[in-house]
């Protein structure tokens, strides 16, 4: 789960050698400016303390890694307790590194650089103010019989064929009048 600025979105996200992708990270990235702060809850819909309460519980002599890998792709367990979190079995976890761990598996900071930009963009924001347009024509308010429709509008569709329903709707809309 991907969050920035009080705008939060689960679903799939991708790692890549270049850095974060996939569903959560597009949709989220509509909400990010440079400079603002994003995380990730790397266990979505569970208590991370209690998770690793049970962990330490059911498996004490397994490393943190290890359960992480069960959770998580192994690689990204690794390289967490790598950097992050105590590399140890989790017998070895007292209470406060219990918490600390929860932390950062439920938010960990994900610190932006930058994005790959227009080029590769599947997530853009801007446009045209739909308040230049008329809301049922989408005629310019100030140049007569100038149309514009789908994403040179400034709507925004979340990813899963939104914005090619607004071009569609938008076109009929425009199309219908001229």
């Amino acid at each position: 789960e991907a969050s920035c600025n009080g705008t939060s979105f689960r679903n799939f996200m991708l790692l890549t050698h270049r850095g974060v992708s996939g569903p959560a990270i597009l949709q989220i990235s509509s909400f990010w400016q440079p400079g603002d702060a994003l995380s990730l809850d790397l266990l979505p819909g569970q208590d991370a303390a209690e998770w690793l309460r049970q962990m330490k519980r059911e498996r004490p002599a397994a490393e943190l890694r290890t359960v992480l890998g069960d959770v998580l792709p192994k690689r990204l367990a690794q390289r967490l307790c790598e950097h992050w979190l105590p590399d140890r079995p989790v017998r070895q976890l007292d209470e406060p590194d219990l918490r600390k761990a929860a932390q950062v598996l439920s938010a960990f900071p994900l610190v932006a650089s930058g994005t790959e930009g227009y080029r590769t963009a599947e997530v853009t924001l801007g446009g045209v103010d739909t308040n230049e347009v008329s809301s049922s024509t989408l005629e310019s308010k100030r140049v007569p019989g100038l149309h514009f429709v789908g994403e040179v509008l400034d709507v925004t569709g979340w990813l899963g064929g939104y914005n090619f329903q607004w071009a569609w709707a938008s076109g009929h809309a425009a199309g219908g009048v001229v």
